[in-house]
């Protein structure tokens, strides 16, 4: 156990303007070879334009955000088509000042709800005649309605080409990523003077969502997480209005967004004096992602494999099995972070066996659930740089085991 809590000025402080703005340039800049990367794919597969939809890529490749869960309300605003020559983002009149700041070298085209009606021109400005499509993102009506209204041109199906570039992590998604892991390490510090028992799940949730707000962050990068007792064993539980009580678990699973960018964090703490149970878990689960952890640092050692993450699950998962607790362990040990919470690499019993990209950001998160009873997860945000020779924690939070509220 720790001596002592953790304290707000224990982990770095948030990002000033100019930061931000080194951040901004950095993406700028960072767009060309992106769209490079892309536009020689196309040109090796034989297409001649790509048509985008997902908000991460939208960002990504150029430059127009839309706030979380907008695109719902956005109609066709901020997709695009990536031309050999051109890009394209379309905005309808409630978007055009945006997508005019934010693309600044992209040609932006006023296209509302009906992109059908449009979408014979804005082919031929390109002179596309094989368009990729983002396969996994968009309906079978809306596919068939663009092939209805261009026939001559073929629509082919592309899944992963943009996520694949986005899993390698530039320095700069490096520094956003670690500035939200800061947000989300000060805001849970300033959290526990607050906890003890008879305060509910719900009522930490939402002081923890101020912190964070109000810590730097622009948004949550998902919805806390605040479970206690035998709700920790639900691995994405949602807080409700039941008391915290002495002797139980408090899991709490927590992300921040700075400049688009996402964290994600899970902690166990033990109100009051632990259950021998609760401590063997955590005594477990700490030693998979332990294990896990100095798999990857043996891989950067002179003759290492290049690890995957099929077998950096299967590290973690082995200690848990060993203990018996196998079936308890039903989740992947990771994903990828960055522009969205969930994104490649991902760590798990059926993830690809190709190796680990690099340099890259993923969690390891291995957890123990006994249903009615009690759950326990340790999730830290990794930097895994093969080049640089490192294997890094980007989530500076304690580890150790930690009693609040007592």
């Amino acid at each position: 156990m720790t001596s002592h809590l953790p304290r707000p000025a224990d982990f770095a402080p948030p990002p000033d303007a100019a930061v931000r703005a080194h951040w901004h340039e950095a993406d700028r800049a960072a767009r060309r070879e992106r769209l490079a990367s892309l536009r020689r794919r196309l040109t090796s597969a034989g297409l001649d334009a790509y048509l985008g939809v997902r908000p991460e890529h939208m960002r990504y490749l150029t430059g127009f955000a839309l706030a979380a869960g907008e695109e719902k309300v956005a109609g066709h605003s901020g997709q695009f088509l990536v031309g050999l020559e051109e890009v394209i983002v379309l905005a309808d009149s409630r978007y055009q000042i945006q997508a005019r700041r934010e693309a600044s070298e992209a040609r932006i085209e006023p296209v509302g709800y009906d992109l059908p009606a449009r979408w014979p021109a804005l082919l031929a400005s390109l002179g596309a005649r094989r368009v990729a499509v983002e396969a996994g993102f968009i309906s079978q009506a809306a596919w068939q309605r663009l092939a209805a209204a261009a026939p001559a041109v073929e629509l082919v199906p592309v899944e992963g080409w943009v996520e694949e570039s986005r899993a390698r992590k530039e320095p700069a998604e490096i520094e956003r990523i670690r500035a939200a892991c800061a947000v989300v390490d000060r805001a849970l510090a300033s959290l526990l003077p607050e906890i003890r028992p008879g305060v509910t799940e719900r009522e930490l949730a939402l002081r923890l969502e101020w912190l964070i707000r109000t810590g730097g962050a622009e948004a949550l990068a998902f919805d806390v997480a605040c479970l206690a007792g035998p709700e920790a064993a639900l691995p994405h539980g949602s807080p409700g209005e039941r008391p915290i009580r002495s002797g139980e678990v408090l899991l709490f699973d927590v992300g921040a967004q700075v400049d688009g960018y996402r964290s994600d964090m899970t902690r166990t703490l033990f109100v009051g004096e632990p259950r021998a149970r609760d401590l063997a878990l955590y005594e477990l689960v700490s030693r998979a992602q332990a294990a896990a952890f100095r798999a990857l640092e043996l891989s950067l050692e002179p003759g290492g494999a290049r690890p995957d993450g099929r077998t950096t699950d299967a590290v973690a998962r082995a200690v848990i099995e060993a203990a018996g607790h196998g079936e308890h362990f039903g989740h992947g040990t990771g994903h990828g972070i960055g522009l969205a919470t969930h994104e490649l690499p991902s760590l798990s019993r059926t993830a690809p066996t190709t190796p680990l990209p690099s340099p890259t950001v993923f969690s390891l998160e291995p957890g123990v659930y006994l249903e009615g009873e009690t759950g326990v997860r340790i999730e830290d945000l990794v930097l895994y740089d093969r080049d640089g020779r490192r294997v890094e924690r980007l989530t500076r939070f304690p580890r150790e085991v930690l009693v609040v509220g007592g």
